[in-house]
């Protein structure tokens, strides 16, 4: 079992295609791990190991890895920087105490760098940025470093700068140490500071020195007074500014040639905090529903958060877990509070990728995998029985995107109801449900890629055949003016007949009212017992529509007149006559249909917003408002369901992959006429 002091849990984040899970190679290369670089192109990397990871050469899933340096662990997760997968990077946030973000030294700040950095915000992590491919033509890192302060206004400053340009970059200069570092090889050489760098240097670490010094009141003062501090002392309040998240520093390198990494390295394991800096973690006590406190300790009760679930070919289900307090042995027995049952631990492993090493405990602030628990989840609190703790749940990103799916043939009907439940309780950010008014199942996903990979490992995996639909919009009637209907419903066929007569009014209400029934009869004209059926008959035909067959909304009716028989009149003959006089008088109120419109916010570069606002204009949107940020641009607009579909796609064709959006429901609005009368005709084909 590590101790907890010596355990470092960081994320690597960045937007997709800056080097992440290269440097994770590099670092297990550093670290003796691996004897040899992978190489993405290649499909032979430790962390992208998945099939689809391989095919796509990029990050599907978050992938943990372990290493030691200089006797420390650290535990190191390689989070997706591809949009559609954010969901598994939010899950990682949750459960590590920094991260690094990667920038590519050409592309500087993407959308997908202010996305991820959001969400570290959210999670309050310290972080470090690691600026790569500096070997790059075009690198410019001083660029990318005047990026990050204007776009976050965060208190970035380099702690090292880079020797050679480009083709030529062969080391960095260790600031707080006055030390050039020269990479050949993989393998460092410490020199004296190049010449034609001193003055550059000398500016740098005034500018470093200086704050570190903000950061601490005491230590502003010596420095004022002295014009100088030691580097023992940089150190020391270096790190605590940076798990305060005063000081973001900045380190350069090159995963892909191996330089810079060591430096790197020795950073994590010296510089970010220990699971153990907070000290203290507040739960909520199941039973009592009242907050507790316990500490990041060994030495406490046993409590971890699941992270992640997945199914491996060989093993069945991998569970990932992050130990907050006490210790778990292999063949104890656990708490799953969440789920109010018990679970067996067997095999704890650590993993590497794919590759797992069987341990026989774990303590507080570490991170690892179990096999084979029976009913565990993501997002799950797993602790001891006698001390019931729970976390909150974990977040969830919003999704983007919807597909209808239908098994091709009955057979395929159980096959495809399995995989959707396995590939949902895996993957958190797809959603699965069944529409019973529009008769369809739909999948949900963060774009539709996201999709598209969910389906191939349906057919794949599950062996089921399925066809894919594009969802149907649930569109709904309603009326403009008040009308009045009839129906006399007389039926006689030898013996008892059926009677029901009924006079209805019917009126608009406003927006969201739904439905209102109203009992003006007078005079006995029907018998109160026979009303409940004419206002059934009303929801029956309500609910089936008269225009295109969706639900009428925002209508009230009122019953006003009618007569019966002594002997024929019946409920269903009055519920029959309700119906009827219901579309009878829907047919004369100005009948319109409508559609669902949603909110969407839009996130791009400022250089895109022109064509983002155009291709919006098209599908019917309405601006609400713009704002900007940086080198980014939000859009506010509301746009009609129908016009969404696949947006995901094309706002990544215009926007070369640097735009994301998130969408949500706002209203319901009238569909203009010569749309309405295609969806109409199309809904009476249909039936």
């Amino acid at each position: 079992m590590v101790q907890t002091s010596k355990i470092r849990n960081t994320a690597l984040i960045s937007h997709g295609g800056a080097g992440k899970t290269s440097l994770t190679e590099a670092i297990l290369f550093n670290t003796k791990v691996t004897t040899r670089l992978g190489r993405v192109e290649e499909g032979n990397t430790v962390s992208d190991y998945d099939p689809d990871e391989v095919k796509r050469r990029m990050s599907i899933n978050s992938t943990l890895v372990h290493t030691q340096w200089d006797g420390d662990k650290i535990n190191l997760i390689d989070t997706p920087g591809y949009a559609d997968f954010v969901g598994e990077v939010v899950s990682t946030l949750q459960v590590v105490d920094s991260c690094i973000l990667v920038c590519d030294a050409v592309s500087g700040v993407e959308v997908g760098t202010e996305l991820v950095w959001e969400y570290a915000d959210k999670y309050g992590l310290p972080r470090i940025i690691f600026i790569n491919k500096l070997d790059k033509e075009n690198a410019d890192p001083s660029r990318v470093v005047d990026d990050l302060k204007t776009t976050f206004s965060a208190p970035t400053i380099p702690i090292q700068i880079p020797i050679g340009k480009e083709a030529n970059f062969k080391g960095v200069v260790d600031l707080i140490r006055n030390k050039a570092l020269i990479f050949t090889d993989g393998k460092v050489k410490e020199e004296a500071v190049p010449s034609d760098l001193a003055d550059e240097v000398a500016a740098a670490k005034d500018s470093l020195v200086e704050a570190v010094a903000e950061t601490d009141d005491d230590l502003l003062e010596q420095y004022l007074e002295e014009g100088k501090l030691s580097d023992e002392q940089i150190n020391q309040v270096m790190k605590t500014a940076i798990a305060q998240r005063k000081i973001i520093p900045v380190l350069y390198g090159s995963a892909y040639h191996n330089i810079g990494i060591q430096p790197l390295l020795d950073f994590i394991r010296t510089e970010l905090p220990a699971p153990d800096y907070a000290e203290k973690i507040t739960l909520k006590n199941p039973d009592t529903e009242k907050e507790e406190e316990r500490k990041l300790s060994p030495d406490v009760p046993f409590s971890a958060r699941v992270f992640k679930v997945i199914t491996d070919p060989f093993v069945g289900e991998l569970t990932f877990f992050r130990v907050y307090s006490g210790v778990l042995h292999a063949g104890s027995d656990v708490f799953n509070s969440t789920r109010n049952h018990k679970e067996r631990i067997g095999h704890i492993c650590v993993m590497e990728g794919k590759e797992r090493k069987d341990i026989g405990d774990i303590g507080a602030g570490d991170i690892a995998s179990v096999v084979k628990l029976k009913g565990t989840k993501t997002g799950d609190t797993l602790c001891d029985a006698a001390h019931p703790v729970i976390f909150d749940p974990l977040d969830v990103p919003e999704t983007v995107i919807s597909l209808a799916v239908a098994p091709r043939t009955a057979a395929d009907q159980e096959k495809l109801s399995m995989a959707l439940h396995r590939l949902s309780e895996e993957d958190t950010t797809l959603k699965v449900y069944y529409n019973k008014e529009l008769r369809q199942t739909i999948i949900q996903g963060m774009g539709e890629v996201h999709l598209e990979l969910a389906l191939d490992r349906m057919i794949r995996k599950f062996g089921v055949e399925i066809e894919v639909e594009k969802p149907k919009i649930a569109y709904r009637e309603t009326i403009r003016k008040s009308s009045k209907g009839e129906k006399k419903y007389k039926k006689q066929s030898g013996g008892r007949g059926q009677y029901g007569h009924c006079l209805l009014e019917i009126e608009p209400l406003p927006t969201g009212s739904e439905f209102q029934f109203e009992n003006k009869l007078f005079g006995g004209s029907i018998p109160s017992k026979y009303v409940p059926a004419i206002e059934k008959g009303v929801k029956e035909a309500m609910e089936k529509g008269v225009l295109a067959g969706y639900p009428v909304i925002d209508t009230k009716v009122i019953l006003y007149d009618g007569s019966f028989h002594t002997v024929d009149s019946s409920d269903m003959a009055f519920q029959i006559a309700g119906s009827f006089a219901f579309k009878n008088a829907f047919e004369g109120a100005g009948a319109v249909l409508l559609e669902p419109v949603m909110e969407v916010e839009v996130k791009v570069a400022k250089e895109y917003m022109g064509d983002i606002i155009g291709d919006l204009n098209s599908r019917r949107g309405k601006i609400q408002g713009m704002e900007e940020h940086g080198g980014s641009a939000v859009v506010k607009v509301v746009v009609p369901e129908a016009e969404m579909y696949k947006y995901s796609t094309s706002l990544r064709s215009i926007t070369h992959g640097r735009g994301t959006y998130k969408m949500k429901f706002s209203h319901y609005e009238e569909v203009p006429h010569q749309l309405a009368e295609a969806i109409i005709e199309e809904s009476k084909k249909e039936e």
